[in-house]
């Protein structure tokens, strides 16, 4: 499902995850090709990840920027951190991602480290369990950061009020 959000109108930084050379044997040898994989965001909430795969490491890179543009979302957050625990999931990759107290700072290793400081995320606990493929621990946290909801949304959801709610 891709989101309708002008990538146009923000400040995108692009952060390369991995560059991986792919082999495709033929009759008269072997196809040399790249795929990269890409996490876009603005370090205020919006953040993307795109694969690209093409000849040359600029065409690429150029591909997956375009696609992480076109698989762009918006994280909600609550101060510097996220509303609650949750898990993103994607292929056999398994992202937790849980709310820390401010002053924590982004503990995540590999590219979920990546996906979470170009969400402009702050103060958040990570573990990966599963996998440990790059790409797919890029799209785990993508899912588990898609997923989140706030107050908010879960009173407009259930037709409460945010008070109501909390208790």
């Amino acid at each position: 499902m891709r989101n309708i959000i002008d990538a146009s109108k923000l400040d995108l930084k692009e952060t390369i995850v991995n560059i991986r050379r792919v082999a495709k044997t033929v009759k008269g040898g072997r196809n040399m090709r790249f795929s990269v994989t890409v996490v876009v965001g603005d370090g205020n909430g919006y953040v993307g990840v795109g694969l690209g795969k093409a000849q040359e490491i600029p065409e690429a890179v150029r591909k997956a920027t375009e696609d992480a543009k076109k698989n762009l979302i918006y994280v909600p957050t609550v101060g510097t951190t996220i509303p609650h625990r949750n898990i993103g999931i994607f292929g056999a990759g398994r992202v937790l991602l849980m709310p820390a107290a401010q002053g924590t700072g982004v503990i995540a290793g590999s590219s979920v480290r990546t996906v979470l400081e170009a969400a402009g995320i702050k103060d958040v606990r990570a573990k990966s369990i599963g996998s440990n493929n790059t790409g797919n621990m890029a799209y785990a946290t993508l899912e588990g950061l898609r997923s989140l909801m706030t107050v908010e949304k879960v009173a407009k959801l259930r037709g409460k009020a945010p008070e109501e709610i909390l208790g």
